[in-house]
């Protein structure tokens, strides 16, 4: 038997990311279009909550003790970061309490930590915008939540739209997203930020910045962007003004 294979010193070096998601994430596949082939992604879920997506299981799935016990739950797998995948339960309590879960995730043992609703503040800081526009799948008080995530970072929401829906969010076409992108678009708006991370966006973020001629941010893609720039590694997937501060 030929074995001269076994020269070879693969499989590639492994990189991880531990991932903490809502129970009812859908979108795992979406995920791991965001990375490159080196990276692994090891997820964590939060427990079962029998409730709609709501102020209410925003509230449910931030509870830090779930957070540190996801986290706990990935670290024998060493990752180098852990980011708890959610939007509205990394901004329905604040800024202040947005620090806090990244604290709870590095006292669990995490060597660095990312929540989605802390990527956000980040890319707003680093490509200065001020002033966006909103589209979220939530409900009218979970959508105002964000804005008050938002207006404490100093971010004015110039426009805002939102679906309503207490579910199956994954299962929204690309076709209704697109259009409800476009609506919410607001000649003052410097970005527009489409929230949820069990949303689907990624083949959409492309056209609608060369049709918009500005940043369309996404969770799931501000969320992989802020753990490749920990890890010292390049974008990966859409997003012509991300790429810049990579």
């Amino acid at each position: 038997m030929d074995l001269d294979f076994l020269a070879f010193e693969g499989p590639l070096a492994q990189r991880g990311i531990g991932v903490i998601a809502p129970f009812d994430l859908a979108l795992e596949r979406e995920l791991w279009r965001w990375v490159p082939m080196e990276v692994s992604l090891h997820l964590a879920r939060t427990p079962y909550e029998p409730v709609p997506v709501s102020m209410e299981m925003a509230h449910l799935v931030s509870d830090s003790r779930h957070l540190a016990a996801a986290t706990r739950d990935v670290l024998h797998v060493e990752p180098e970061v852990v980011a708890y995948l959610c939007t509205s339960g990394s901004f329905v309590n604040g800024v202040d309490y947005e620090r806090s879960l990244t604290k709870a995730i590095c006292d669990a043992g995490a060597p660095d930590a990312v929540t989605t609703s802390g990527a956000l503040a980040e890319v707003l800081q680093q490509l200065d915008l001020h002033r966006i526009s909103v589209l979220t799948p939530y409900d009218a008080d979970l959508t105002g939540a964000l804005h008050g995530f938002l207006a404490e970072l100093g971010v004015d929401t110039v426009a805002s739209d939102h679906l309503g829906l207490g579910g199956g969010i994954w299962k929204v076409s690309y076709r209704t997203i697109a259009e409800r992108i476009l609506a919410a678009d607001h000649s003052d708006a410097e970005a527009i930020f489409v929230s949820c991370t069990n949303l689907p966006t990624f083949d959409l973020i492309e056209p609608l910045e060369k049709a918009l001629g500005k940043p369309v941010l996404t969770a799931n893609q501000l969320t992989m962007w802020a753990c490749l720039r920990r890890m010292q590694l390049p974008i990966v997937g859409p997003g012509q003004w991300l790429r810049e501060v990579s």
